[in-house]
């Protein structure tokens, strides 16, 4: 489209153009997220009860909500039926209540953003935490944080669509709510922040991180008054510096921890792959894998339930080497095969699990640094390996202990897991549930070209104007001549002081000429130019330029000096935008050796080899730049 009717719009001037586009507008929404982040605390503690009521009603037939163990239960081989009934509740409830309950809570969290305009239906705020306890209260192997997450991105969804709000604002009040939920849950506002900014907001700017930043921190806050302070897993302090063994041992930790997660990843979407095979409806799968879940608990009962206490003993250092085989054998394989049947549970705590028994393992044969050094190193890197979110795994592990000594262990490991299966997989455990729904989500954060880039770069100098007080037979004449430069098919049409009139494009010339040959000659160009053009320019960003051709369906701009007097220096389209992108995409992949290595002396010398180029001299193998010679 290249007709222009819309009006012309203000000349910008370079000093609006600032670091950040945030605007006002963030305040309000701060103080929205702050509520929201009081309201998912509330959310935290209220699941974390219901767990407890649970577990206690299923394992210990008593009603309490104190937040225990199902290690304990003293039912034998009757407990092989506990996480078969809970899961068949979870299908029914899925079935009949709302499909979306299933699953681990962060795809359905990202899939509410990306697909749904941030929307969350609320029934999916009651059905999520109350299939989620009753899922991990009776057993099944999975963390609270999932589901706090996803219930409260749906309490941030809800109260954001009771305001006039954009979907990006509805967006950002989602993720207020999903970062204050695990805030309130590990006392970790700051991987709480981190992992909405690396899972969730799809983008790292202060309209969104400002509001979530202090969701995150309110919730905090507030958790000091329902659950307590952290850290959640108190460890003994670790030295320092740990030398260069040290950092050679945290190298082969995250490559292992890499490995792991890869296992882990294609383990849950294999047993997925299976029960899609399986010649029954969904609604059941549960309850199949309530059947592993419950002989894996027969055989290793501290694979059941959410495993904190395990956590806790895998990080002091003194854990049999039992525990560790039970839970990278048992742990894992029942959490598998229950997350692929589609049961509702959250994915953070048994990988952290996992880790710190791989950690535990590793421990036999790594230099020894303390008790825990290891299980942190490895909890920490399987989270970033996992989720492929290493600066979420190193903060959240140090927020999780408060040894802040671990940083630069951690910072090895992580990033090395972070590598290992960003090279092996094409997707994490979060984004391949999304993909199989027929979806693509890129996490690569990366600086729009177009935002640096101005129109003066890319702009076209070379082009044909007309006067207003020119024909319309002139002007077909000229369209057709070899002085007009091909492609171009939008003309400025300049008034008598040179300054924009207007704008005409090559069919409107061509159409009107053939409607009225015999007239052309009387025909003047300001009747039929566009008056009031959009135009671009020269010293706005393309980024802008973009914008207004989506915004209004045009495609070639004239561009004006930037000073407001109406002067055409040259014309922009969207070909011409698209050579910004060829740029950018030029720096990517051509390769050049911009220092070379010269030897005064040598073979090099001798035999060196001159590129040949239009204008050089030739002579005795050099080349001159002198003309004389």
């Amino acid at each position: 489209m290249t007709s222009h009717s819309a009006g012309q719009q203000r000349k910008p001037s370079l000093e609006e153009l600032g670091d950040f586009t945030t605007t006002a507008r963030v305040i309000p929404i701060s103080l929205l997220a702050i509520a929201i982040g009081v309201i998912s605390t509330f959310v935290a503690w209220f699941l974390l009860k219901l767990i407890g009521f649970f577990t206690n009603l299923a394992y210990f037939h008593r009603f309490d909500t104190s937040f225990v163990s199902p290690t304990g239960n003293r039912l034998g081989v009757y407990a092989i039926a506990v996480p078969v009934v809970g899961s068949l509740i979870v299908g029914l409830m899925a079935r009949y209540g709302s499909e979306r309950i299933r699953g681990h809570g962060i795809p359905e969290a990202i899939e509410s953003i990306l697909m749904n305009g941030s929307r969350v239906h609320p029934r999916l705020a009651i059905l999520k935490p109350l299939s989620a306890a009753i899922s991990i209260g009776t057993g099944g192997p999975f963390g609270a944080e999932g589901p706090i997450i996803m219930t409260g991105g749906a309490f941030g969804s809800m109260i954001g669509q009771f305001f006039h709000l954009t979907s990006v604002e509805r967006r950002t009040l989602l993720v207020a709510g999903a970062c204050a939920g695990m805030a309130a849950t590990f006392a970790a506002p700051l991987s709480s922040v981190l992992i909405g900014v690396e899972l969730l907001l799809f983008e790292w700017k202060p309209r969104s991180a400002i509001p979530v930043a202090l969701a995150s921190a309110t919730a905090c806050v507030a958790r000091r008054y329902l659950l307590g302070l952290g850290p959640l897993f108190p460890v003994p302090s670790h030295p320092a510096f740990i030398g260069l063994y040290g950092l050679a041992g945290c190298v082969v930790a995250g490559l292992a921890a890499g490995a792991l997660s890869a296992l882990l990843t294609l383990g849950v979407y294999a047993a997925e792959d299976l029960f899609q095979k399986v010649p029954i409806h969904w609604m059941w799968w549960p309850a199949i894998g309530g059947v592993f879940v419950g002989i894996g608990g027969l055989i290793f009962p501290q694979a059941l339930g959410v495993g904190y206490d395990t956590i806790r003993t895998l990080l002091e250092g003194n854990a049999p080497l039992t525990l560790f085989a039970g839970v990278l054998l048992v742990k894992s394989a029942i959490w598998m095969i229950s997350l692929g049947s589609g049961t509702s549970g959250g994915v953070l705590a048994p990988l952290l699990m996992m880790g710190a028994a791989l950690g535990g393992v590793e421990s036999i044969f790594l230099p020894h640094f303390g008790l825990g050094f290891w299980p942190l190193v490895s909890m920490g890197a399987i989270l970033g390996g996992t989720m492929r979110s290493p600066f979420t795994g190193i903060v959240f592990a140090l927020e999780l202990t408060h040894d802040f000594n671990m940083l630069l262990p951690l910072l090895v490991a992580c990033f090395l897991a972070h590598s290992f299966t960003v090279l092996t997989l094409k997707r994490s455990i979060l984004t391949e549930k999304i993909s199989r729904r027929g979806y693509h989500l890129s996490r690569e954060y990366a600086l729009d070209p177009l935002e640096i880039l101005f129109v003066r770069e890319v702009m076209r100098t070379n082009v044909v104007v007309l006067p207003s007080d020119g024909t319309l037979e002139e002007a077909y004449q000229l369209i057709h001549s070899t002085e007009n430069p091909k492609g171009q098919h939008l003309f400025p049409v300049l008034g008598s002081g040179n300054e924009l009139a207007g704008v005409v494009t090559r069919n409107q010339l061509v159409q009107r000429y053939q409607r009225m040959p015999d007239r052309a000659a009387r025909v003047r160009l300001s009747e039929i130019a566009t008056k009031n053009p959009q135009v671009a320019f020269s010293d706005e960003p393309l980024r802008t330029v973009v914008n207004r051709m989506a915004e209004s369906g045009f495609t070639r701009f004239p561009v004006l000096d930037p000073r407001g007097d109406g002067k055409i220096v040259g014309m922009v389209a969207l070909n011409d935008l698209l050579h910004a992108r060829t740029r950018n995409l030029e720096d990517e992949r051509a390769r050049e050796r911009v220092l070379r290595i010269r030897m005064p002396f040598g073979r090099q010398a001798k035999e060196r080899k001159i590129p040949l180029t239009e204008g050089s001299d030739f002579r005795n193998g050099s080349t001159s730049d002198d003309p004389r010679e």
